[in-house]
């Protein structure tokens, strides 16, 4: 018996970060995150976002590798969104992700920050804190490659 305990805090926007995940039917879009995760033999702590973008609190099984999770999750949640009358003006989602490990011991706090994400982006932009992730996890980047 093999035991784990891999959290990722993963982030991933829309395509141009257009805003198009309406409020009204972003809790079905989380259902179907959560179906995909629960496929994959990995367990959904939270998933919340805003109109451009979401945030997943995962644990990660050993079998599945963290770009196949993602892949997953933006394949099958793309194909259901656009085949949705819900979600009509969704082109897709931005080619890239961020992802960040965090210990059992930060769970509840990261939980925290993803329930609140709608209140904490009246005061932020997505760009603003995604580079602010980046930058506490120590990630260099390039400007130009962040939000394509």
């Amino acid at each position: 018996m093999s035991y784990r305990q891999i959290l990722y805090h993963i982030v991933f926007g829309t395509k141009h970060r257009k805003p198009t995940i309406p409020d009204e039917h972003c809790t079905e879009l989380y259902r179907y995150i959560w179906g995909v995760v629960k496929n994959q033999n990995c367990r959904l702590y939270r998933v919340n976002g805003v109109e451009d973008h979401i945030h997943i609190l995962s644990d990660l099984h050993p079998s599945v590798s963290l770009a196949d999770f993602v892949k997953t999750i933006k394949v099958g949640s793309s194909l259901w969104m656009k085949a949705n009358e819900n979600f009509p003006a969704f082109e897709g989602w931005a080619v890239g992700y961020g992802a960040f490990t965090y210990s059992i011991k930060e769970r509840d706090r990261i939980i925290n920050y993803i329930k609140k994400q709608k209140e904490h982006h009246r005061k932020i932009t997505y760009e603003t804190e995604y580079k602010s992730l980046l930058d506490e996890h120590g990630v260099a980047y390039d400007e130009r490659h962040l939000f394509t």
